[in-house]
């Protein structure tokens, strides 16, 4: 009897006017999964963004215009793809990516960061064309790909430690609401909880009178890029193989664990295609997101024939987040540097934690992983190639060669 209410049911749907039938799609479930997974985007990278843009010596323009191209053509791709292809294909930034900027940004200049961006945007589409995007995710185990993003985020998350020292009261109600969190609920990321609380007490105890500077209102510009072979190699191949195997492969996974069948050639090269147009504008990436995917494509999204709405609903959140970028900057770095550095680690806790069970939970490729984490967490540079790219290489030497 179940089969034939459902078969009606859809057949009304699909009879609607668009506009019509993505209102009908609309229920408290999917808009409320929709808000948690663009919150979770906009809280704590967006503080790794400003670390990253720090380290780099941004200008406020440069900064502003990385915070737009990121958020607006993230939301944009999440807006898009679900409604093209009625399953909710999430869109966001790389968070994996912008730690890995973090620690390459001093070594080049802004139009040669551009072209790494372009780059990797480039190696992302080529890889959905062709269809080899499992072969090269296996190439290097993902073990050490694992274990080398654990290595880049553990400096953030070790942060947290002298930030509630610096500030304890808030640095202990945020650390406090994230472990009642945690406990009492899967629902709402113990993430976003801690963030919020975090704000709430900064707020309540600390004096924000001298608010952020202003920055007159500029429209985002078209940047011109540098291509250099350095780029390719140190920025813009591992900043691509990060986005395949921490945001697109997860994304992926989420919607086939929830009985989806994601077109994976489009979501890839989708994901390639709005990645270029996003790094024209400075920004490293707009991709399918794998643990905003995975909120909006899981059971508490509702029915799953309207899930895709949760996915439009983060999407146009997102957006609109890039669209006051202009505004949203001056606010947060106006903020105490310990807090920002505070939310940030806790913005990769959760990354820290699944990447280290990733890497070290197989007896295969243990020694292949350790040296994979220990270079990427020492952030030393040989012949301007930073510490991640020479984890994962010394880390795939090691697998293909002692562990094999």
């Amino acid at each position: 009897m179940g089969q034939p209410d459902r078969y009606i049911s859809e057949q009304d749907n699909e009879s609607l006017p668009k506009n019509k039938r993505l209102l009908r799609d609309l229920t408290s479930q999917n808009v409320s999964s929709g808000f948690i997974s663009s919150t979770l985007v906009m809280t704590g990278p967006a503080l790794i963004i400003l670390q990253a843009a720090a380290a780099g010596h941004f200008s406020d323009q440069q900064t502003i215009n990385w915070m737009f191209a990121v958020y607006f053509f993230g939301g944009l791709f999440g807006i898009i793809m679900p409604l093209l292809f009625r399953i909710p294909i999430t869109g966001a930034h790389s968070i994996s990516g912008v730690a890995f900027l973090a620690t390459v940004t001093a070594h080049f200049t802004y139009p040669q960061l551009i072209g790494g961006y372009v780059m990797s945007g480039l190696i992302i589409l080529l890889i959905g064309i062709s269809g080899l995007f499992t072969k090269i995710i296996k190439w290097v185990p993902k073990e050490v790909i694992a274990a080398m993003l654990a290595g880049l985020v553990t400096n953030y998350v070790v942060q947290i430690v002298p930030d509630v020292k610096t500030m304890p009261i808030v640095g202990g109600a945020a650390l406090l609401s994230f472990f009642i969190s945690t406990k009492i609920s899967n629902r709402i990321p113990a993430v976003m909880v801690a963030v919020v609380v975090g704000f709430i007490t900064l707020f309540l105890t600390q004096d924000l009178h001298s608010a952020s500077k202003g920055i007159a209102f500029f429209l985002p510009s078209v940047k011109t890029p540098e291509f250099t072979w350095m780029g390719l190699i140190t920025l813009g191949l591992p900043l691509a193989m990060l986005i395949l195997s921490n945001d697109v492969a997860p994304g992926i996974g989420a919607l086939e664990s929830s009985d989806f069948e994601p077109p994976i050639r489009k979501i890839v090269s989708f994901s390639g295609v709005f990645s270029i147009i996003a790094s024209f504008f400075g920004g490293q990436s707009a991709n399918i997101a794998g643990m905003m995917t995975a909120i909006c494509s899981s059971s508490d999204a509702g029915m799953k024939s309207k899930r895709y709405m949760a996915a439009v609903v983060s999407g146009v959140l997102t957006l609109f987040f890039g669209v006051f970028a202009w505004k949203i900057v001056p606010f947060i770095q106006s903020l105490p540097e310990a807090f920002v550095s505070m939310l940030a680690g806790f913005a990769l806790m959760g990354v820290l934690i699944s990447s280290l069970q990733q890497g070290f939970s197989e007896n295969k490729y243990r020694l292949s992983a350790l040296f994979a984490f220990l270079i990427a967490l020492s952030h030393v540079s040989f012949f301007h190639i930073s510490a991640p790219v020479w984890g994962l290489v010394v880390g795939a030497i090691i697998a293909k060669t002692v562990e094999s």
